[in-house]
């Protein structure tokens, strides 16, 4: 009798597992996570399905493993870093010193998704294959995944993990520990009124306080944001992007894991990761939320299909890193290569077609990419490099398909067009730029007004336009509040290394005070030298990068007086409207909903595949055993 109640526990057990998920080993568990966390150092083991992705000894992006060979990241993490020089590394508690739980493997493949848009973010999902299994412990186990249909309403409780900064600018000090953080779920119709409609699609999830000061930042990149099921950890989300860290009613975006089960088990055919319904409990108060253009809630009979519009690269699968050398690309899918590739130019997706207009603003900056001051690849797209003679004199920016935007103090009082060439898509100002493209100069226009000016370069012929080189929007009376964050970028000489890689230097905006008129912008103090003269001072506002001044330089702002306490007062671009309008023409559009509806093609995010729900046949197993368990008991 008591061998046969055995039996029952064993087949009971048996179909239980395999009707939840399809991995071997139960996905979820922590078993030394045994406290409620939030804003805290986590403890050894509390997040075992933790990943840290790193570049030799320094850590960029998070990950979390899935199963035993696969670890899920954010899209946006392998921009700009090629496979051969990361490692995945788990089992970590801290960034410091050796672990006697950690394991570090290399990674054989890297799939992002073939849907991944580099300006929106949208589907900003990738797997990694580990090159070797790992050997799970207590220290190392895999998170349940989101299944499609998941709901997750407004203030559903979620955690974040990860080694980023611990404010904007503000690095995790040693020893570098895991961090975590409890955030409630922020319905995306609110997410979408607090960075613009338009902004946050149906494959996005946001978490965050309305009052702020929880979130992830920096460095979080790529990581998980669980919730808590029966009793198992489900991987609603993966850092993605935000503007700052941590402000009031400006919650982080994430995307929606639940969206891309389909997906997930078309790249991973055996061992497939576990995937777990979410269910909300009640109404999502999120319904109830409206501004101005919000269209109404969709009322629907199901939840399991979503339609979304993006804006698409041309390539239809999905984009993979090799661990080999290539030299070339397939029809079939993007191939990033490594560094000791020797061709990439044919490889870049590009975003743009004969037939669609062109938006200004959009660039993959603020997506959470732990940094220094260096930029990387495709991170301000309109910056340009203004020559003589081959050496950088001064920065610019793109601001329509053939003109671009400078100071006229980098210009004599009747300068020469011929003498000058304009550099798009550059990085570095020593080394290889493979997606730079150089152009001769027509026409250039200064606009003599009283005070600061500005100068427009009319092009000789429009650049093609990639990931690389794309327009930004001008300021033509926008409102840029005390308290925005703000960016700049050039290159100076003596900084960004050998290569002098450009580099970027992160501000806030300030109230002028008595120190300047109506028509200025005033950030807090930042070190500029001549060479970033003529850059811009950029401000994001919904979803789209404004360029709000011209940068520049003097006795007050150079490298030579680092004054930290000082007030930077710069003409507002809207202030050369008129002058603008008649040079450039008509200022560019940002990035809306209705561009893209009218510009791309909708992408259905499939929802079937992955583990099927438990059968009838299933419960009538279930039913014979507990009957057959009642008599014998």
């Amino acid at each position: 009798m008591a061998s046969y109640i055995l039996i029952c526990v064993a087949t009971l057990l048996n179909l239980l597992t395999q009707g939840c998920h399809s991995l071997n080993i139960v996905c979820g568990q922590a078993p030394l996570n045994t406290k409620i966390v939030g804003g805290q150092v986590a403890s050894p083991g509390s997040w075992p399905w933790q990943v840290s992705l790193q570049t030799p000894g320094t850590h960029f992006c998070g990950g979390s493993l899935i199963n035993d060979q696969w670890v899920l990241t954010a899209a946006h993490c392998f921009q700009s870093f090629t496979l051969s020089s990361v490692t995945v590394h788990l089992g970590l508690q801290t960034l410091v010193g050796s672990s006697s739980n950690g394991q570090s493997l290399a990674i054989s493949q890297v799939i992002i998704n073939p849907n991944y848009n580099y300006s929106t973010k949208d589907n900003d999902i990738c797997l990694l294959k580990l090159a070797s299994p790992v050997t799970f412990t207590n220290y190392i186990q895999p998170v349940c995944l989101a299944a499609s249909g998941s709901t997750f309403y407004n203030g559903t409780d979620s955690w974040v993990t990860g080694w980023g900064n611990i404010a904007s600018g503000v690095p995790l000090s040693s020893p570098l520990n895991l961090m975590e953080v409890e955030v409630p779920v922020v319905g995306n119709r609110q997410c979408n009124c607090d960075y613009g409609v338009g902004s946050i699609t149906d494959n996005m999830l946001c978490a965050g306080l309305s009052a702020g000061g929880k979130d992830a930042c920096q460095g979080d990149s790529g990581g998980p944001m669980v919730s808590k099921q029966n009793g198992r950890w489900i991987q609603a989300g993966i850092v993605s992007f935000g503007n700052g860290c941590a402000k009031p009613d400006i919650p982080g975006v994430y995307t929606r894991v639940s969206q891309y089960e389909s997906w997930i088990n078309s790249v991973i055919t055996s061992n497939q990761p576990g995937f777990i319904p979410f269910t909300s409990p009640g109404t999502d108060s999120d319904l109830s939320v409206t501004c101005s253009g919000l269209p109404p809630p969709l009322t629907t009979s199901t939840s399991t299909t979503t339609v979304s519009t993006i804006l698409s690269p041309t390539t239809s699968t999905s984009t993979i890193l090799p661990s080999t050398t290539s030299t070339s690309t397939t029809s079939t899918s993007t191939i990033l290569p490594s560094t000791t590739s020797t061709s990439t130019t044919s490889t870049l997706p590009t975003f743009t077609s004969a037939t669609k207009p062109v938006v200004c603003g959009q660039a993959s900056i603020n997506t959470r990419i732990l940094g220094r001051n260096s930029v990387t690849a495709s991170m301000w797209p309109w910056m340009a490099s203004l020559q003589v003679n081959g050496s950088h004199v001064c920065g610019g920016t793109l601001v329509a398909v053939d003109s671009v935007l400078s100071n006229s103090n980098c210009f004599s009082s009747s300068p020469v067009p011929s003498q000058w060439t304009v550099v798009l898509g550059r990085l570095k100002q020593n080394g290889s730029n493979p997606n730079e493209v150089r152009l001769k100069v027509t026409n250039i226009t200064l606009s003599n007004l009283t005070g600061p000016n500005v100068a427009v370069l009319h092009l000789a012929s429009q650049p093609p336009l990639s990931n690389y080189i794309q327009p930004i929007c001008l300021d033509n009376g926008q409102t840029f509040t005390v308290g925005s964050t703000c960016w700049a970028a050039g290159w100076s000489s003596g900084r960004g290394g050998v290569e002098e890689v450009l580099q970027e230097f992160q501000t806030t905006v300030v109230d002028c005070g008595n120190t300047s008129t109506s028509n200025s912008i005033c950030t807090g103090f930042i070190s500029l030298d001549q060479g970033d003269s003529g850059g811009p001072m950029m401000c994001k506002l919904g979803s789209s990068w404004f360029q709000a001044a011209v940068l520049t330089v003097n006795s007050n702002n150079s490298i030579s007086r680092t004054r930290a306490s000082a007030i930077l007062a710069f003409v507002k671009l809207s202030f050369f409207e008129t002058f603008l309008g008649s040079t450039v023409g008509k200022f560019l559009s940002p990035f809306s909903n209705t561009t893209s509806n009218t510009t791309t093609a909708a992408n259905t995010v499939a929802t079937t595949g992955g583990t099927a729900a438990p059968s009838s046949f299933f419960f009538l197993h279930l039913l014979v055993f507990i009957t057959s368990l009642h008599h014998f008991l």
